[in-house]
């Protein structure tokens, strides 16, 4: 159950990535107001209470994004009500 939720999230954030790649209109819609390029790319509205931040690497900075650690119960039916994009 919360492995088809994070595929699905995986998959949303690999579509993404692929079109910021490729489109830098798109990268820079995403960059300034994430979720109204995500709304537009993906048909979904995420709720108000999910933050999202979009960041840029370059030659000399990298971000990595670390998954959640233990979750809570609130936070595992989040998960598996796809809610999660980790």
């Amino acid at each position: 159950m919360t492995q088809t939720a994070m595929q699905s999230a995986e998959d949303m954030q690999r579509k993404l990535l692929n079109r910021a790649a490729e489109d830098m209109d798109f990268r820079a819609w995403l960059v300034s107001d994430p979720r109204a390029a995500i709304r537009a790319e993906l048909d979904v509205d995420l709720p108000e209470d999910i933050s999202i931040h979009v960041h840029e690497s370059d030659l000399n900075t990298v971000h990595l994004s670390l998954p959640p650690g233990q979750l809570d119960e609130e936070q595992l039916e989040a998960v598996a009500a796809g809610r999660c994009c980790c």
